[in-house]
């Protein structure tokens, strides 16, 4: 298997998605309203390219490919959890399969997105 998703837009980053909230001595951490439509509008965009029928449960190796519209500065750690998160459950059973996880910044002013492709080991 050799999967190519394209997930269109600025590539978004887990620090524009989740809150923490302190209630005593707890700490909760949730997911916005934006990000869960940010996540919403990812799964429907694998779900259109992906056409296996049940995510793997094999061991894969992932490359993301980040495409940004402006070349402001920007930490490439925080791209990746979302479109992992995303692709859980469609491509792959979990996240844990991830054997290798490559990520690329890169800058497209016209066509801003997130290439991934996803390959068996």
């Amino acid at each position: 298997m050799n999967a190519v998703i394209i997930l269109t837009g600025n590539p978004k980053s887990t620090q524009t998605i989740y809150r923490a909230i302190s209630r005593g001595s707890f700490i909760s951490v949730y997911m916005t309203r934006e990000g869960k439509d940010i996540k919403e509008k990812y799964v429907r965009e694998i779900l259109t390219q992906y056409r296996e029928r049940e995510p793997t449960a094999e061991r894969i190796e992932v490359e993301i490919d980040l495409f940004f519209g402006d070349k402001r500065t920007r930490d490439i750690d925080n791209f990746n959890k979302l479109i992992l998160d995303a692709l859980s459950g469609i491509v792959y059973e979990d996240d844990k399969q991830i054997q290798k996880l490559t990520i690329t910044k890169n800058y497209d002013k016209e066509y801003p997105r997130a290439e991934i492709i996803i390959h068996k080991i």
